[in-house]
């Protein structure tokens, strides 16, 4: 093969095969069959260089157009404001708001599921408070969630009572706050609750803020039982203490439960009167022993009138006022309850429904009051429990963890 090659010269294939001045050979007068031996190297070498070459040469233009195009992406929504966000997201006059990091994506599908089945979910503006949040869900639902710097550390932010949950939920009036000067109607929820039933139609009237109570029966008894235990024994020890140690021993065994036993039956009763009538008063509750209310922060509608403002400008100064150590591992949930009570006399407040509102610490631990209000509720707030894989199972227990077989129904899919 390599001598052929060196005594026959191989004729350009692009040239004319048949050339003014004639060849002396006669062969060269005839063009070369593509079945010829020379032919079908010709052949073997030009799908050679077009499968080695050609592909080399286009990688880098192919790569660089595509982390340019990926670049730009993540550059619009970095550079996107609320202001933005608000006008392409708000339906009358209205949104509805969470603030998320990346720890919470499982319950924001659950959450945004829910809420797709009552027809509200494009109304949904997902504060992400870290970037893979942000690209993540306008990467599934483009426009829907906006960053509002500065960016958090997203592996703080999920841990209750850390300094990290502190500056993720202190942002919460912040937001509230511009959405509200940006003159739109919204509604904040936490993502770790699930919508029943439409709530708009539980927005009765024009009042500036809407809230729900956070108070749950079980846990005012079990820390009237824990303070009670606590002066008894303390009441009975220094009874007992000059008696011998056999007879004292005796004693604190005997009365310390027969006192608790008729303690018990008052703070069932206690238990009775903290469930609220169904035709309950819609003012903001009495203060408790604190001197403040037990309101919650998780689940509020503002409209943008002054009041609703106000209330989330003393949110913020009382945020200021009592910053997160490591003595006293703060939430923002006090400083909103203070907030309230500060400004009742100078806004229209109104407290939701507790049978269609109903904090977690009822819903999940009085089922009794469940089956009496069957039917009524509306939102159920999955609180007053500590950890991600308590409250799934939480939820599954329940049947409220949509994810898993409902996915396809949130806006953005599986995750």
């Amino acid at each position: 093969m390599s001598s052929f090659l060196h005594q026959r010269p191989i004729q350009n294939p692009f040239s004319n095969a048949y050339p003014v001045s004639p060849r002396s050979s006669s062969t060269s007068q005839r063009p070369i069959s593509i079945f010829s031996p020379t032919g079908l190297i010709i052949l073997l070498s030009l799908m050679v260089i077009l499968g080695v070459f050609v592909p080399w040469s286009g990688m880098p233009v192919a790569t660089f157009s595509n982390s340019k195009k990926a670049s730009s992406s993540l550059s619009k929504w970095r550079d996107y404001t609320l202001a933005e966000a608000a006008s392409f997201v708000a339906k009358n006059g209205t949104l509805i708001v969470c603030a998320v990091s990346q720890p919470y994506l499982p319950f924001l599908n659950n959450w945004l599921i829910s809420i797709t089945r009552q027809k509200h979910q494009e109304k949904v503006l997902v504060i992400a408070e870290d970037y893979a949040t942000l690209y993540k869900v306008n990467e599934k639902w483009p426009g829907h969630a906006v960053l509002v710097p500065p960016a958090i550390d997203s592996q703080t932010a999920h841990k209750f009572g850390s300094q990290g949950f502190f500056n993720f939920t202190s942002r919460r009036p912040q937001h509230l706050l511009k959405i509200l000067e940006l003159g739109y109607n919204v509604m904040y929820n936490d993502v770790d609750m699930v919508w029943l039933r439409d709530p708009f139609p539980y927005l009765e009237g024009n009042h500036d803020v809407y809230f729900t109570d956070d108070m749950a029966a079980w846990i005012v008894v079990v820390k009237r039982m824990e303070r009670m235990e606590r002066r008894l024994n303390l009441v009975l020890n220094l009874i007992v203490a000059p008696l011998p140690q056999t007879l004292g021993c005796y004693i604190l065994e005997i009365l310390l439960p027969l006192l608790l036993y008729r303690k018990v039956a008052s703070c069932y009763f206690s238990l009775v009167d903290q469930v609220k009538a169904l035709n309950h008063s819609h003012d903001l509750p009495p203060p408790g022993k604190k001197g403040r209310t037990y309101i919650c922060s998780c689940m509020i509608f503002l409209r943008p009138k002054d009041g609703a403002k106000l209330v989330m400008k003393k949110w913020i100064e009382e945020l200021q006022a009592q910053p997160w150590s490591k003595a006293k591992k703060a939430n923002d949930q006090p400083a909103f309850n203070w907030a309230l009570n500060k400004t009742a006399g100078l806004v229209d407040l109104y407290l939701l429904p507790q049978a269609a509102f109903p904090t977690g610490g009822l819903y999940f631990k009085n089922q009794t009051w469940v089956q009496q209000t069957k039917g009524m509720h509306v939102i159920i707030h999955n609180n007053y429990i500590i950890g991600f894989e308590k409250k799934i199972k939480r939820f599954q227990d329940y049947g409220l963890w949509l994810v898993d077989d409902h996915a396809l129904d949130s806006p953005l899919g599986r995750l």
